[in-house]
């Protein structure tokens, strides 16, 4: 497939720069996968489109502050000012070595030394892994204390680019899902971004049962696809946790044939990469780099709540994939019509 697929033209006032206040005033676009009909609903009626039975799968992952500035001092003797990146550790656990984004980040060497705020951190870069990736091996001042630790005091929040304004004290509470429990994202499960507890609660009113995973996105959500033939794109693999009672609840749901409701796409990739790996849901920590495009065989979702996605994005292949390219070409042209909200802070779509 060529990346031309999964393109469009998104006029740049569409972009949500702010979220929806409330969180639940967006909109949200349904789409039935049986015949491509859209209709037009708001995220509060959400619960209505569910039924006595269903499994809503939420990812409970935390934004961290991942976005900080630098003192790069190299070993030729020169120092400038970089953006440093933490987009995530370079081991199976947070630990003091991290792959992190620089910019500008071509002319970083090994054994060049970045400072930190007035100390608190710093580090000596060990490789360049392409593309300004780089490993970073960080010491903190106090030597306990975990980076993201210090991070909470010297980052930012990583707003993602085109949103194209700092962060604000705002951004803490409105760039995390209100069930956001355990940090370690370098940026939101955004579908999960419109829930409030009024909502929440009016999902387990119908009967429906709520349970959460965690996948802690990484930069291989937003890393762009490069490649002209999408196929030949690298999905860069992401951690996730499971418990045994959330694998409990989704294996007797999928046994009964009871509908599986994903929030977001790191949701979906989570699950359907435990089904294609094992066969069926595991608890258990791993990474995934499931890389899901039309023709794939979805095994365990069966309706998707998600934002709308960037061109030429491998979210865009995804959600192309769980309802029919044609469809999703056909509907984001309709929200484009009708001015919804695009990207991370913007509205939904409920795919049944």
């Amino acid at each position: 497939m060529h990346i031309s697929e999964f393109d469009y033209d998104l006029p740049p006032e569409l972009i949500a720069r702010e979220p929806a206040h409330p969180r639940d005033a967006s909109r949200m676009m349904v789409l039935d996968r049986p015949n491509g009909q859209t209709a037009d609903s708001a995220f509060r009626a959400f619960p209505e489109f569910l039924k006595s039975g269903d499994v809503l799968v939420l990812n409970d992952t935390k934004v961290i502050r991942a976005r900080t500035t630098a003192r790069l001092a190299r070993r030729s003797g020169t120092s400038r000012d970089i953006e440093v990146f933490f987009a995530e550790p370079a081991g199976e656990t947070p630990g003091n070595v991290w792959h992190v984004l620089c910019k500008p980040g071509r002319r970083i060497r090994p054994g060049d030394r970045v400072v930190f705020g007035d100390g608190e951190l710093s580090g000596v870069f060990q490789e360049s892994l392409g593309a300004d990736l780089h490993v970073l091996e960080v010491d903190c001042r106090e030597p306990l204390m975990p980076v993201m630790q210090v991070l909470d005091g010297l980052g930012h929040i990583p707003l993602p680019p085109y949103i194209d304004r700092p962060d604000t004290s705002a951004d803490e509470q409105d760039y995390q899902t209100v069930f956001a429990a355990n940090a370690g994202a370098v940026a939101a499960p955004t579908a999960g971004l419109h829930f409030t507890e009024e909502v929440l609660d009016a999902v387990r009113s119908r009967g429906v049962e709520i349970v959460t995973i965690t996948l802690h996105v990484g930069i291989g959500t937003f890393l762009p696809v490069r490649t002209s033939i999408v196929e030949e794109h690298v999905l860069r693999p992401e951690r996730f946790v499971l418990s045994e009672s959330t694998a409990d609840v989704l294996r007797l749901a999928h046994r009964d044939k009871r509908r599986i409701i994903a929030v977001g796409t790191t949701t979906t990739r989570t699950l359907e990469y435990l089904m294609k790996e094992h066969g069926e849901i595991r608890s258990g920590a791993g990474k995934t780099d499931l890389y899901i495009l039309p023709g794939f065989q979805f095994r365990i979702v069966g309706a998707l709540l998600t934002n709308f996605h960037l061109p030429r994005s491998t979210l865009l292949m995804l959600v192309s994939a769980f309802a029919g390219g044609a469809a999703i070409r056909d509907a984001y042209r309709r929200a484009i019509e009708l001015r919804y909200r695009f990207y991370s802070y913007g509205d939904c779509m409920f795919i049944r």
